[in-house]
């Protein structure tokens, strides 16, 4: 009976330490969680630059796939806010899943000779530039991006800094209107401030004059 008893605590103890080598070899050796298999946009960016006041989109992407799982390889760029969305094609992904380039920004045009005559936000109207909330405006604000293949990820994207856009009638060269706005709102936002500390500074000089001749 004792011989029985042992016999079968020595069966039960090889059982458990059996099972994480079974565990091990159903994963295999070389596994590695979230790499084979997978497919991924991962390091594929975007950015954007303003050259000869032409604002440009350039753009890498990179696709793993390595079971070729992907069928459709054309690369698309989509732009949104809270009210709009648009849908600019990059091209066909090479054999290596790679691509790269660069592209108009939405609103932007250039004439033959490659120099800027069009502006996200901007209109002409005779022949003054002025601004406008169509011609996609809504890009030079608060948006987001995403490079989609399927999958797709999430890239950070904004409108370039600095005077990417058309110059002001009767303003110094290489100043846009969207810099000179900037300036006159800024000047109209700090107006009643200034207008307030003035005014403060005049009650206090009266109060100092009445004191002083309470005081003699």
């Amino acid at each position: 009976m004792k011989k029985s008893v042992f016999a079968r605590a020595v069966f039960a103890g090889v059982l458990l330490l059996s099972l994480p080598t079974a565990a091990h070899a159903a994963t295999g050796d070389d596994y590695t969680p979230g790499v084979g298999g997978s497919v991924t946009l991962a390091g594929s960016d975007v950015s954007s630059v303003c050259e000869n006041d032409v604002p440009w989109i350039s753009y890498s992407v990179t696709l793993t796939d390595p079971d070729n799982q992907v069928t459709e390889r054309d690369a698309h760029l989509v732009l949104s806010d809270a009210s709009h969305s648009t849908t600019i094609d990059l091209g066909d992904l090479g054999a290596d899943g790679k691509l790269s380039g660069r592209v108009l920004w939405p609103g932007a045009s250039v004439a033959a000779d490659g120099s800027a005559n069009g502006w996200p936000g901007f209109g002409k109207v005779d022949g003054t530039w002025v601004q406008t909330s169509d011609n996609f405006a809504w890009t030079r604000g608060d948006i987001s991006a995403k490079v989609v293949v399927n999958p797709e990820v999430e890239v950070a994207l904004s409108y370039p800094a600095g005077n990417c856009g058309p110059a002001v009638t009767g303003a110094p060269a290489g100043v846009s209107a969207e810099s000179t706005l900037a300036v006159t709102g800024s000047n109209a936002a700090t107006l009643p401030f200034l207008l307030g500390g003035g005014a403060v500074l005049l009650v206090g000089a009266g109060l100092f004059v009445y004191s002083r001749r309470r005081a003699h």
